[in-house]
């Protein structure tokens, strides 16, 4: 499990001595042959920038770091995998943050690269590598052609094309979960959005926000493309814009035709659910599915990262209740990061509010974001820290109805 670091050309070596170690929150750990899986089909590795890679010496247990110019490598994973930790290594300069992406622990062993990580769902539907780049271009070209006075198709051809993002990609392959999204507005300033950060935060947005507001034929026409077999997903709520409520009415108009034309797939919305009276009248209009974006159910927690305008977690609480006891697939899209999503606090608050909710699916998703600044916004550990692994077997075991996935299903039966 030797040690992998990077140099300031961004070639990667392994140490012939020191052992790679990583990170549970702010605490440097060993890593453990259990905690490790080969590298998987569609993950890169990537050198932190302003760091210095930390080893251990197997025979004293030290841990050290690399004399020389070398950076710590982490590992970014494709949708289906769950870190257990963050790459190990110590900063050169504090005042620099990372680009917005989740870290992976990654080491050499047995000639090949292997990451602190499991599998939590099946990775091939979203495997970057079974996205055929040429087909997407083509998908392009003939949804621009089709519809050439749709700005959200060419916004979207922008987001499959230049920025690669997969469900983009698959409104223009017309598989899967597509995309539609509505709104350039947020009632939330996340810490960590990957859409909009202000200029003083340090954080630089992998990706740019949508900056009109669509017309409720453009969204129609998007979901009709989309809509035509009875797997086939199409989302409200992209990385590319804010809260997809604040655009209710368009929402709710779209949800309606489309559904006098089709009954085929699934209307989903990925959603902080802050705007309970919003998601009403979305739900009642005819929503399929539901994916609440959270990263705690303790409201400190909540409120630090998410730094919510006008509403608060009882809200969020509200809201998927209602949509559950609606016949609503829920979910939630549940920012993981380790050594502060394995607290005991924050497992005993996630079961009890997965409980009341009726939640039907946690997807454990990587949280994107500097390890440092995160930590130093959100409360202290209060309890014991369980790890990742042990999280996962404890969900499995306190929420046996609840599915532990990595991204949105359909509900195990069938629409008729």
């Amino acid at each position: 499990m030797h040690l992998v670091y990077a140099d300031e050309n961004n070639n990667v070596y392994d140490h012939p001595d020191l052992f790679g170690v990583a990170r549970s929150g702010d605490s440097l750990v060993e890593l453990l042959e259990e905690d490790l899986i080969p590298l998987p089909p569609g993950a890169t590795l990537v050198g932190l920038p302003h760091t210095r890679a930390i080893g251990m010496d197997p025979k004293s247990g030290r841990m050290m770091p690399l004399p020389g110019n070398y950076q710590a490598v982490g590992a970014l994973l494709p949708q289906g995998y769950t870190r257990f930790y963050v790459p190990g290594y110590s900063k050169t300069d504090k005042t620099q943050m990372f680009p917005l992406f989740g870290y992976t622990a990654v080491v050499w062993k047995d000639g090949g690269f292997y990451v602190a990580a499991g599998r939590s769902d099946d990775p091939e539907l979203w495997n970057p590598e079974n996205c055929d780049r040429a087909e997407v271009k083509k998908g392009v070209d003939r949804l621009l052609e089709k519809y050439p006075e749709n700005r959200l198709y060419r916004h979207l051809s922008n987001c499959a094309l230049g920025y690669e993002c997969l469900t983009s990609s698959n409104t223009f392959l017309q598989r899967w979960e597509g995309a539609v999204p509505v709104s350039f507005a947020c009632n939330a300033g996340c810490f960590g959005c990957i859409s909009e950060q202000p200029d003083d935060s340090g954080f630089v947005s992998p990706q740019t926000r949508l900056q009109f507001k669509p017309t409720v034929e453009e969204v129609v026409e998007i979901m009709l493309e989309h809509l035509r077999t009875p797997e086939s997903i199409i989302s409200f709520g992209q990385g590319c814009e804010g809260e997809p409520s604040t655009q209710a009415k368009t929402i709710v108009e779209a949800i309606k035709q489309v559904r006098a034309k089709t009954s085929m797939g699934y209307i989903n919305i990925n959603t902080n659910a802050g705007l309970t009276d919003h998601l009403r009248a979305i739900t009642d209009a005819g929503l399929d599915l539901m994916r609440v974006s959270t990263i705690s159910a303790l409201d400190d927690h909540y409120n630090a990262y998410y730094r919510p305008r006008g509403y608060t977690l009882a809200n969020v609480e509200k809201t998927l209740k209602y949509a559950t006891d609606k016949g609503v697939y829920t979910s939630i899209n549940y920012l993981v990061f380790p050594g502060v999503t394995d607290r005991e606090e924050e497992i005993e608050a996630m079961i009890g509010f997965a409980k009341r909710t009726g939640l039907k699916l946690i997807q454990m998703r990587n949280l994107n974001i500097d390890p440092d600044a995160y930590l130093s916004i959100i409360p202290k550990a209060q309890g014991e820290i369980y790890g990742m692994k042990t999280l996962l077997d404890i969900f499995r075991e306190e929420l046996p109805d609840v599915v532990i996935g990595s991204y949105t299903h359909v509900p195990p039966v069938a629409k008729k």
